[in-house]
């Protein structure tokens, strides 16, 4: 020790030592002090009130505005003129009244076919060859009746006349319902299990279930024929719409499959119930059909010859579209505003579209902002928009 305290410069040493410690203490208090300040400036500010509701005597929910809002418009809902014309959409089916099906009316199996699917064929043509027992009892019991018919003429009673000729007229409706023709049976010879089924109509063979050899029984549908000219279109009309329709107008219609070309038609008649839900009503539309171009279940644009009328109109902007179904915020008071949920019909080019139900004309509604408007909505009851 005394070593060291004699040695020249040691305590000079320990003094510079000392010094560096509490350098290093004071500095580090300053950064502490200094990293409080910081913090303490980057404290987030205050967020904006959420806006208040209210609600009315009848049940209507109003939320009060910002004072400022930017880029926020207001427009009114007005009603426009409509051209003579009506545009709607439509589908292509067959005319029911001008299809028929061959149906199998015994238990048996297909002998023959002699028209495949999508022949043309004539009203009367051969269609298929069906075997059946039945077909041979029916044929021999109307026979068998006819003999014994023919065989007491003038021999018997008239009571026994009279109930030959009922067992006669018996066994000739059984064969009528087996759909046997007249023809066919006043030309019976011999009994035959075997006999040809006929088209009913004529037409395009929409269908066939059968091949040689199928095992057939009652109702078993083995042909369907239709008719494709004239073909149905049947297409929706709105609700504002049906006063300037009526049975007997023109129409003309287009399909993607035929760009440009024209099909025309009548509206041939209406359904009497209406669609709550779309707001439309059914039209069954006549179109003929040249060539045969127009198939079922093919999608058309139907174009109705008609007097102009009016019909109200909102700017898309103005609408918000939520899970199934469109809102707007109508102006009740100076910056006071209430949702409506808004049924429309279609857009035009010119950023407008008709509405059905919800609007008013006169009301005032947000065009611009309306998606900002509608997360304030959500934030004043407590959702995320």
């Amino acid at each position: 020790m005394d070593t060291l305290r004699n040695k020249p410069g040691t305590g000079w040493s320990r003094l510079a030592l000392v010094a560096g410690v509490l350098s290093l203490c004071l500095a580090t208090a300053l950064m502490g002090c200094d990293g409080t300040r910081k913090s303490h400036a980057a404290a987030p500010e205050p967020t904006d009130p959420i806006p208040p509701l209210t609600r009315q005597s009848d049940g209507v929910e109003l939320m009060q505005l910002p004072a400022h809002m930017p880029g926020l418009t207001i427009t009114t809902v007005r009603p426009v003129e409509l051209s003579g014309v009506i545009e709607t959409s439509g589908k292509i089916s067959f005319d029911d009244r001008r299809v028929a099906k061959i149906i199998s009316r015994v238990s048996g199996r297909v002998e023959g076919v002699w028209a495949l699917q999508w022949d043309t064929v004539r009203q009367g043509q051969p269609v298929v060859t069906l075997y059946s027992p039945d077909y041979m009892t029916g044929e021999a019991e109307y026979l068998q009746a006819q003999a014994t018919g023919k065989l007491n003429l003038g021999s018997v009673s008239p009571d026994q006349t009279s109930l030959t000729a009922s067992m006669v007229a018996a066994a000739r409706r059984k064969l009528e319902l087996l759909g046997l023709s007249s023809r066919e049976i006043d030309s019976l010879r011999d009994p035959s299990a075997s006999t040809v089924l006929h088209a009913p109509i004529g037409g395009t063979i929409i269908d066939r279930q059968v091949v040689k050899g199928t095992a057939v029984n009652p109702g078993d549908i083995l042909f369907t024929v239709a008719v494709l000219d004239p073909i149905w279109i049947t297409a929706d009309i709105y609700e504002d719409d049906l006063a300037r329709i009526h049975p007997g107008q023109e129409l003309e219609a287009e399909t993607p499959a035929f760009p440009g070309r024209i099909f025309r038609g009548v509206i041939s008649r209406m359904s009497p119930g209406f669609d709550p839900n779309t707001h439309t009503a059914q039209l069954r539309c006549q179109v003929r059909n040249p060539g045969l171009a127009l198939k079922p279940d093919m999608l058309a644009r139907v174009r109705i010859l008609t007097a102009p009328g009016q019909a109200l109109v909102v700017p898309q902007d103005a609408l918000v579209f939520e899970v199934d179904a469109y809102y707007a915020f109508v102006e009740v008071a100076p910056g006071r505003v209430s949702r409506r949920k808004v049924t429309i019909a279609s857009w035009n080019s010119e950023g407008l579209t008709r509405v059905l139900s919800g609007l008013s004309a006169g009301d005032r509604v947000i065009k611009d902002e309306s998606l900002q408007v509608n997360a304030l909505w959500h934030e004043a009851h407590g959702e995320s928009s």
